[in-house]
């Protein structure tokens, strides 16, 4: 069953290159309502964790340097079919493959630099969410 509510983050590049707010505001044009938001620098352990599933890949080590290079803004959004329709508004991991009018074909550079991270699951949202957020932090 599809929940209402999944989880994204404003990357390190988009950060660093003026994009959140342009990326904040598709975000809320494409129907969302951000009910938990707030920027903060992960730490290469903090970052370690968050991707703990991936450590066996030969990527891992470059994606927690890269993930806490500089600032990220973490958010949990709601709408009715959260996780896929956020899926489709961030379009493809990788840029080139991304559709025309997603955020990732507007604002990536590379698949690393993807400019922002969508939860793939119902799940992995609500894990994700809890892990950037205590209950004390959520509105609604």
């Amino acid at each position: 069953m599809a929940t209402n509510r999944t989880f994204t983050m404003i990357k390190p590049d988009a950060f660093a290159e003026g994009n959140s707010g342009a990326i904040l505001k598709m975000i809320e044009e494409a129907g969302f309502k951000i009910v938990a938001m707030k920027a903060t620098q992960l730490t290469k352990e903090i970052a370690g964790k968050f991707y703990e599933v991936h450590s066996a890949r030969p990527f891992y080590a470059d994606l927690c340097a890269y993930m806490s290079s500089g600032p990220i803004i973490a958010a949990i959004l709601e709408k009715e079919n959260a996780v896929e329709d956020f899926r489709k508004l961030i379009g493809a991991t990788n840029p080139a493959d991304a559709a025309d009018g997603t955020i990732r074909k507007i604002f990536a550079k590379s698949i690393e630099a993807n400019a922002v991270h969508g939860s793939d699951s119902d799940e992995n949202a609500a894990i994700e969410g809890a892990f950037y957020f205590s209950m004390t932090e959520r509105v609604g």
